[in-house]
């Protein structure tokens, strides 16, 4: 197969990572006989001080020649610090989902056996854990009329029924090749916009009889997910709520360095780790990469190659049952291997598998 791939690094700790995917998806590539080329673009923070802009036409344009685009993080504290700021890091992240129609975030969370006692749940609840968070990811608050000025905003959270309908099969197709259980969260006992979402999902569900669907309001599902992470298989939820809720769902493997994501939609698909940039740990090669590692994996799983998903996997599994892990996850008295060490690791891995 050939492979067009847009890389974009981003800010913080977007660069160290970057490479560790980009490393991985080539060796894979060389493995398996695939062609791979590569395009960098620019983007969030380091956009805006190049060009002035979070998400310039020419890094659209790199996004539209890809069949995939491998992203690693936005944002930098000095936009953070400043309420004053009219354009900023994220609102690049904004833009790249809205131009590409990337209206599905797939966000799966999973357990690592070695990694149970890093959780801060009790290893009981969390042992086996393993879901898949479907966000709404263009409409919603986020790109809702707002207004602002110093005695009064808002930001107006729309939905319309095609929105949550298309968003609705996404969700059931995931459901359907996995444990059959959907559970649609929302807020409808104070939300107009939610009493839609409920609606529609009533409506659609009859059509996949053999999905058993569930309805949650977004607080429970807050409560239900630190209390019972293991009841959820597929979870489905407007854009805030996802957002957040996904976070959430992060500490359950015990680290926010373990997990992958996808978006999807009408355009090219992307692909990127859930956490942030953490511009604290810029230069100090000491971010985990495997999230963005397994975003490769993802990515790959979407161009139905499940052997080179698999392969990638299967060396990230033995990389932590080795203990070649980043300082945030290793054992008491392990070494501490940097990001650049682990990904190397990773990719020796797979080379000698």
């Amino acid at each position: 197969m050939n492979l067009k791939i847009a890389v974009l690094p981003g800010d913080g700790i977007g660069p160290e990572i970057s490479r560790q995917g980009v490393d991985v998806m080539t060796a894979v590539c060389e493995k398996f006989g695939h062609t791979v080329e590569y395009r960098h673009g620019i983007c969030g923070a380091d956009a805006i001080d190049k060009v002035g802009d979070p998400f310039p036409e020419d890094t659209y344009e790199t996004c539209l020649w890809a069949d995939a685009v491998l992203f690693s993080a936005v944002g930098d504290p000095k936009f953070d610090n400043d309420p004053k700021a009219k354009v900023r890091p994220e609102q690049g992240l904004l833009a790249m989902r809205k131009k590409l129609g990337l209206f599905a975030n797939i966000r799966p969370v999973e357990t690592f056996p070695c990694l149970i006692h890093k959780s801060p749940l009790k290893a009981e609840l969390v042992d086996g854990a393993d879901f898949i968070c479907i966000r709404e990811l263009t409409g919603g608050m986020y790109f809702g009329e707002k207004y602002e000025d110093n005695e009064r905003a808002y930001d107006t959270n729309a939905y319309t029924r095609p929105e949550i309908e298309r968003i609705l099969h996404v969700a059931y197709g995931y459901a359907l090749r996995r444990r059959k259980h959907l559970t649609v969260v929302d807020k409808a006992n104070v939300l107009a916009s939610s009493r839609l979402w409920r609606k529609v999902a009533q409506e659609i569900a009859p059509a996949y009889p053999d999905v058993q669907t569930d309805y949650m309001y977004v607080d429970n599902a807050a409560m239900r997910m630190i209390q019972e992470p293991k009841f959820f298989d597929v979870m489905v939820t407007e854009n805030t709520f996802g957002d957040i809720l996904t976070d959430e769902g992060s500490v359950i493997s015990g680290s926010m360095g373990l997990l992958p994501s996808a978006s999807t939609g009408e355009k090219t698909p992307v692909f990127e780790p859930i956490h942030g940039s953490w511009p604290q740990a810029k230069g100090k090669n000491i971010a985990n990469p495997l999230a963005q590692i397994l975003s490769v994996a993802m990515l790959f799983e979407y161009f139905n190659l499940s052997e080179e998903g698999a392969l990638i996997r299967q060396a990230v599994n033995a990389s932590l049952d080795s203990n070649v892990r980043t300082p945030e996850i290793q054992v008491e008295g392990g070494a501490h291997y940097s990001t650049d060490a682990v990904g190397s690791w990773i990719v020796d891995y797979i080379k000698k598998s």
